[in-house]
């Protein structure tokens, strides 16, 4: 076999390996990008609470859970 042969097969293989794991990927941050949305949105209408503020909750949440395991 010849080394071009080779060294063809094998770039085949990582090129597909790659494409795999980049698909796998995307599904992952597609999917986890909708149930984002979904959570904001359901926020929004059922309890008025828009995105900034659950922004600023979640910035604070250290902060706030850190004060529960206190007790201050």
């Amino acid at each position: 076999m010849p080394i071009e042969l080779i060294i063809l097969i094998a770039a085949l293989l990582v090129s597909w390996l790659v494409f795999n794991w980049a698909v796998k990927v995307l599904k992952a941050s597609i999917g986890t990008a909708i149930a984002l949305a979904v959570i904001v949105l359901t926020m929004q209408l059922m309890f008025g609470i828009g995105p900034n503020q659950l922004f600023q909750y979640v910035i604070h949440l250290p902060e706030t859970l850190w004060k529960m395991i206190s007790g201050k």
